[in-house]
């Protein structure tokens, strides 16, 4: 099992099927795939812009068997605190908080940050996998 923290990107890519989609799918397969509260805020959000609610992706997950296998984390003092801490050496890239999020919890939890946002890799101290 490899344990990442996925970034809104990618499980809108898994879940719109778009380049990058089949990774995603293994990775939330494989189990040990978080994405923060933050985060899947933002896919809530997405997905609405585009007819999907809540509930039609908690039963699409549910219909593939993954509802149990990704796990939405809270977004703590800890997490927001890891997050703000990113905000002066990724200024230059621009990144939001969400992403600032996703990264930070990959940072706490020293694990891979999943996303389609290649420029990540510029991050100091995160790892990260762009899945396209």
């Amino acid at each position: 099992m490899s344990r990442v923290i996925l970034d809104a990107s990618a499980l809108l890519a898994f879940r719109c099927e778009e380049p990058g989609a089949d990774s995603v799918e293994e990775l939330i397969a494989a189990g040990g795939c978080f994405i923060s509260a933050v985060n899947y805020s933002e896919v809530i959000q997405k997905l609405g812009d585009r007819g999907i609610s809540s509930e039609q992706l908690a039963l699409d997950f549910d219909e593939r068997g993954f509802l149990d296998l990704l796990e939405i984390v809270d977004f703590t003092a800890e997490m927001a605190a890891a997050a703000a801490d990113l905000w002066e050496s990724t200024k230059s890239l621009g990144l939001s908080l969400g992403d600032r999020s996703c990264l930070g919890l990959a940072r706490l939890w020293d694990l891979t940050a999943v996303t389609t946002d290649r420029e990540w890799a510029e991050v100091p101290g995160v790892m990260v996998r762009a899945i396209r």
